[in-house]
């Protein structure tokens, strides 16, 4: 079963994600659970945590279906000791709302050595981050999202991701997010599609699909390799549109949130109707969610 949906807006209240992800006829969503422009937000009010479940629960999303992203502003890999320790803490505020949401995984991008130290010092300085964090909150797991690798950031190789995964310490907890985009332009051609399986046997055989926790699902403004990070909607940029049938006839990934990071939100829906046509019978969930 394939659960699709975009990144919705928590504007007023985080209460209101879920009903923003209905409203496009969405079977899966990610969120901000803070304003993702700040370091420090105002806690969560039990009124809104209650909210938010009694609305995921009504529109029928459970935990697997969500997938919640941090603030652009951290950097878990941090050379600076002030500034890292400042990451850190608004990494762990982020995991514990999540926790209080009743949510069981945060994604975010993995970190950017700034030019200041190698890519491996930087890389052991993230799983340190990770550690921490997953010690200091139980039951929410730290899912690493590639990147596209602009400019210092890290994550743009999936061996970078396996580097960290080694050292964390609860494997259990700790999981991968792969976007589209951020694949492509990093130099992975998941285009084609002996690329795209090329791709992901090389993705399982350095990290372990068993840690997919989670997909972006975002056609690319730029072409293959150019380490820039910039989405387009579906069928609209350099991958086109055969990679994202690839992806909805994929057992691969089934049961994981599917999220548009596409930027025109007027054509969520369409997009989310257009994607679920390209899959077989009985990969869309939305006729048994709650109307």
């Amino acid at each position: 079963m394939k659960y699709l949906g975009p990144h919705v807006s928590a504007a007023g209240g985080v209460e209101n994600a879920p009903v923003n992800a209905h409203n496009v006829a969405a079977s899966a969503f990610a969120l901000f659970t803070k304003n993702q422009r700040q370091w420090v937000a105002p806690p969560l009010k039990a009124e809104s945590i209650a909210r938010f479940r009694d609305n995921c629960e009504k529109y029928g999303y459970a935990p697997f279906q969500i997938l919640p992203h941090d603030s652009y502003l951290i950097n878990l890999g941090n050379p600076d000791p002030q500034a890292l320790e400042k990451s850190r803490k608004a990494f762990i505020d982020e995991m514990q709302r999540c926790s209080q949401l009743g949510l069981d995984r945060l994604n975010f991008h993995p970190g950017s050595h700034l030019n200041k130290i190698s890519e491996q010092e930087c890389l052991e300085i993230i799983a340190e981050s990770l550690n921490i964090a997953l010690d200091k909150v139980p039951g929410v797991s730290a899912v690493i999202e590639n990147t596209a690798g602009q400019g210092t950031n890290l994550g743009y190789r999936f061996e970078h991701l396996a580097y960290i995964i080694e050292r964390v310490e609860d494997k259990s907890r700790v999981g991968i997010c792969i976007d589209t985009c951020h694949s492509y332009t990093a130099g992975y051609d998941i285009k084609s599609h002996e690329g795209f399986l090329k791709t992901f046997e090389e993705l399982d055989n350095i990290v372990g699909l068993s840690y997919l926790m989670g997909m972006h699902i975002n056609d690319s403004k730029r072409d293959l390799g150019t380490r820039v990070d910039r989405h387009h909607n579906i069928g609209e940029g350099f991958l086109g549109k055969d990679i994202f049938g690839y992806i909805m006839n994929d057992s691969r990934f089934d049961n994981i949130p599917l999220i548009l990071e596409t930027p025109d939100e007027t054509k969520w829906a369409d997009e989310i109707r257009e994607l679920y046509s390209m899959a077989a019978p009985g990969q869309d969930p939305r006729s048994d969610m709650v109307k």
